[in-house]
C-alpha cells in the first residue's frame, strides 16, 4: 500500500481547498462583492477564525493584507509538510519562501481558470437566470474580462472574453512552468 502518496494527496487537496477559500475572501473583498450572498457567507464563516485576529492588527484597505498573509501561510505549511514527507528534511528558508510564492501564484491562476470555466458552464445550463454562484463568479472574473471585452468584442452573440482570458492564464502557467 502506498499510504504516503495518499496522505500527500489529502494534505495537498485539503490545504489547496482552504487556500482557495481564503483567496476567494480576499478577492471578494477586493471586488466589493455581495457579502449577503450565501456563498460569500460560507467563505466568511470558513475564514473568520484565522482572519478576525489579524484584521484587528492589519488593514483591510485597499487589499486585505491579513487574508493574503493567511493565504501565503497556508501555502507555506502545505509545502513544508509535503517536502518533509517526501524527503524527511526541511528546505532552506529562501527556497521554501520562493516555492510558496510560486505555488501561491499557481493557485491564483488555477482559481481564476476554475472560476471562468464554472461561469461558462453555468451560462450554458441556465443562461440569464439568477444564481448566487453565477453572480459571485461574474463579480470575481469581471476585472479580468472587462479589459478583454473592450479589445475583443462579442461576435455572433458569442462572448469571446472567457476564451481569451483562459488562453492568457494558460500561457502564464506555461511561461512560469506551473503546469
Amino acid at each position: 500500500m502506498n499510504t504516503t502518496g495518499a496522505t500527500q494527496f489529502l494534505i495537498q487537496t485539503l490545504f489547496d481547498l482552504y487556500a482557495y477559500i481564503v483567496l476567494a475572501r480576499v478577492l471578494l473583498q477586493a471586488v466589493r462583492a455581495d457579502f449577503y450572498n450565501p456563498i460569500s457567507q460560507f467563505v466568511v464563516k470558513a475564514t473568520e477564525p484565522l482572519l478576525k485576529p489579524l484584521h484587528r492588527i492589519l488593514p483591510l484597505r485597499p487589499v486585505d493584507v491579513g487574508g493574503l498573509l493567511v493565504f501565503f501561510l497556508v501555502v507555506m505549511i502545505k509545502l513544508g509538510l509535503l517536502n518533509f514527507m517526501a524527503s524527511k528534511s526541511s528546505p532552506s528558508v529562501a527556497s521554501w519562501v520562493i516555492g510558496s510564492f510560486i505555488n501561491g501564484f499557481a493557485l491564483v491562476l488555477a482559481f481564476y481558470t476554475y472560476a471562468i470555466f464554472m461561469q461558462v458552464i453555468l451560462s450554458w445550463i441556465q443562461p440569464g437566470s439568477y444564481n448566487p454562484l453565477s453572480l459571485l463568479l461574474h463579480q470575481l472574473t469581471e476585472p479580468l474580462m472587462a479589459p478583454v471585452r473592450r479589445i475583443v468584442p462579442a461576435a455572433g452573440g458569442i462572448d469571446w472574453a472567457p476564451m481569451v482570458v483562459l488562453l492568457i492564464l494558460t500561457a502564464l502557467r506555461i511561461l512560469f512552468n506551473l503546469t
